[in-house]
C-alpha cells in the first residue's frame, strides 16, 4: 500500500510562473504564483527574460512547498508544463542566454515564413511536422536568433550553444546543466520534428540552416529526466508536457475523440486522435499528445487562438477599463446585448482556422452610446466566437465534439462559459478544479513513479463540476455569427 504522496507541478505560463502541489487524490494542497516581465521591443515583437522566468519559477516552488506544510521528502516527483514554442538559446558553458527568449506570440519571423512558402516547402512541412508554416512555431525563431544575434551562428556551429523550449531550459537549470532534453509534445511544436519518424528532421534543419548539435534529446512525457534539489531533498523530474497537451491529459482525454479547450492567454482546442495521425486540413494542425515511456506515440488535432485571456489583460493593462480580470464578467453582465459591437483581437495576427500573420485587431460597430460595459462584453464574446470557429472546423474535419471540456483561468468566467455554450450550441463542462494544465504535468510525473497505477486509476478521481447548456434562439445565434464573420473579414482585409 502506497502512503499518501505528493506531486509538484511547475506550470510555467506566458505571463507567470506557477507551482501547484497535488496529493494522490488529485486535490490541490498548495499553490504559489509569480508574474514576470512582458517585453515588447517593437510592434509585433514579444520577448521574455529566460533568467527571470527561472528565478520566478524557483521562487514559486519555494513558496508553494513552504506554505503547504509538506516535507520535501514526501514529494514523490516533479512535473513540468510550459508555454510552448517560446525559444531560448543559451551558452552551454556559462548557462547564460544569448538574448531574450522569443515568445510564441512574436511575429518577427513573418517574412521568413513567407520566404519559406515562396520556396514551395509548405506541403513538406505539413507532411513531416504536422504544422503550417507560421511565425508561431519555434523553428523560424531559432533561425532568426542565429541570423541576427552577433556571433550566434559561429558559436552554434562550434557546439557552444543550446536550444530549447521553456521546459528544456527549466530542466537544464533544475538539473544543474546535466540534462538537455525535452518531450515529444514540445518537440512537435518546433517545425523541426518529424512526427511519424519520431525524430528531428534533417531536411527541416537544412532548410532553416540550424545545427543539429543545438537540439535536445527527445523523450516521452512520463519518465525519469533527472533530479533536482528542493529545499535539501533530491526529487526526480519525471514529467514534461507542453501546456495544451498537459491540459488534455489533465482533463482525462486519454481516448481518441475526447477533446478539451483551455482558456488561457491564448485558447487551444485539442482533440485526441489516438495512434492515428490526422491530416493537416481545415486550418487545424497535428501535434504529439502526451504519452508514457514505452507507449506508442499518440496524436492530437489542434486549433490555436493567439489572443483569448490576453484580450482581458489588454482591457486591464493598456486601456485601464477594468482593474481586475474578474471585473470583466461583472461589467459584461450589465448590458443585455453587445450593441452590435464586435472586437476582433488579432493583436499578433490570427491563428486557426485563418492563419493570417498580417491580420490586425479592430473594434467594429461602435456608436456614441458604446460604453465600457459593451466593450467588456465584446471582448469576452470574441473569445467564444474564436473558439466556435475551431469547433466548427473540428466538426467538419470529422471530430463530433458532442460537448466541450473547458479549463484555464477564463473558464471561471460564468458569462463567457454560458455565451460559449449558447453560440456553439453545445454543452460546456468544467472540471472540479480549473488546474487541468498543472494537474496533467503532475499526473504524468506521478505515473512514472507509481503514485497512480495507470490511467484508469486516475479517471475515477477526475470529476465534472459545472455544466453550461445552450439557451439561445437559433435565429439570434446565426445573426451574431454573421456579424462576427463580417468583422473577421474586415480585419483580414486591413
Amino acid at each position: 500500500m502506497i502512503l499518501i504522496k505528493y506531486v509538484l507541478a511547475l506550470d510555467e505560463g506566458t505571463t507567470s510562473a506557477r507551482t501547484v502541489l497535488f496529493d494522490s487524490d488529485c486535490r490541490v494542497v498548495s499553490m504559489a504564483q509569480r508574474e514576470f516581465t512582458q517585453i515588447y521591443p517593437k510592434e509585433g515583437w514579444v520577448e521574455h527574460n529566460a533568467v527571470e522566468i527561472y528565478a520566478m519559477q524557483l521562487a514559486s516552488v519555494t513558496e508553494c512547498v513552504a506554505k503547504s506544510g509538506v516535507s520535501p521528502s514526501d514529494i514523490a516527483a516533479i512535473g513540468i508544463t510550459n508555454q510552448r514554442e517560446t525559444t531560448v538559446v543559451w551558452d552551454k558553458h556559462t548557462g547564460e542566454p544569448i538574448c531574450n527568449a522569443i515568445v510564441w506570440q512574436c511575429r518577427r519571423t513573418a517574412d521568413i515564413c513567407e520566404q519559406l512558402q515562396g520556396r514551395g516547402v509548405s506541403d513538406y512541412v505539413a507532411e513531416k511536422t504536422g504544422l503550417r508554416i507560421d511565425a508561431y512555431f519555434s523553428g523560424t525563431k531559432l533561425k532568426w536568433i542565429l541570423d541576427n544575434v552577433p556571433d550566434a551562428r559561429r558559436r552554434a556551429e562550434k557546439g557552444d550553444l543550446l536550444f530549447g523550449t521553456v521546459d528544456c531550459w527549466l530542466l537544464w537549470k533544475l538539473t544543474g546543466g546535466k540534462i538537455h532534453a525535452t518531450d515529444r509534445t514540445n518537440a512537435s511544436r518546433t517545425m523541426l520534428y518529424d512526427l511519424s519518424a519520431d525524430r528531428w528532421d534533417d531536411k527541416m534543419l537544412d532548410i532553416l540552416d540550424i545545427p543539429a548539435c543545438m537540439l535536445p534529446e527527445v523523450r516521452s512525457s512520463s519518465e525519469l529526466f533527472g533530479f533536482t534539489d528542493i529545499m535539501g531533498s533530491q526529487i526526480p523530474v519525471c514529467g514534461i508536457a507542453g501546456d495544451q497537451q498537459s491540459a488534455l491529459f489533465g482533463q482525462g482525454c486519454f481516448e481518441a475523440g475526447e477533446a478539451k479547450n483551455t482558456y488561457g492567454t491564448g485558447c487551444f482546442l485539442l482533440a485526441n486522435t489516438g495512434t492515428k495521425r490526422s491530416e493537416v486540413k481545415n486550418g487545424l494542425i497535428v501535434t504529439a499528445a502526451a504519452t508514457c515511456k514505452g507507449e506508442p506515440v499518440q496524436y492530437a488535432a489542434e486549433g490555436s487562438i493567439f489572443a483569448a485571456g490576453a484580450v482581458i489583460q489588454w482591457l486591464r493593462d493598456e486601456l485601464h477599463i477594468i482593474k481586475s480580470s474578474a471585473q470583466s464578467e461583472e461589467m459584461a453582465m450589465q448590458t443585455d446585448n453587445n450593441g452590435g459591437v464586435y472586437l476582433v483581437p488579432a493583436f499578433v495576427g490570427m491563428g486557426a482556422p485563418y492563419w493570417d500573420m498580417r491580420a490586425r485587431a479592430a473594434i467594429f460597430g461602435m456608436t456614441r452610446g458604446t460604453d465600457r460595459n459593451i466593450l467588456c462584453r465584446a471582448a469576452l464574446e470574441s473569445i467564444a466566437y474564436q473558439t466556435n470557429d475551431l469547433i466548427r472546423v473540428m466538426r467538419s474535419a470529422g471530430f463530433p465534439l458532442k460537448c466541450l471540456k473547458a479549463d484555464g483561468g477564463a473558464s471561471q468566467n460564468s458569462f463567457l462559459m454560458q455565451f460559449q455554450a449558447d453560440i456553439s450550441d453545445t454543452d460546456v463542462l468544467l472540471p472540479v478544479s480549473p488546474e487541468a494544465t498543472a494537474l496533467g504535468a503532475a499526473l504524468l510525473a506521478g505515473l512514472a513513479v507509481g503514485v497512480w497505477r495507470d490511467r484508469s486509476a486516475i479517471k475515477g478521481k477526475l470529476a465534472t463540476g459545472i455544466k453550461y447548456t445552450p439557451n439561445m434562439d437559433a435565429f439570434e445565434r446565426e445573426k451574431l455569427l454573421d456579424g462576427w464573420q463580417r468583422a473577421v473579414l474586415a480585419c483580414r482585409s486591413f
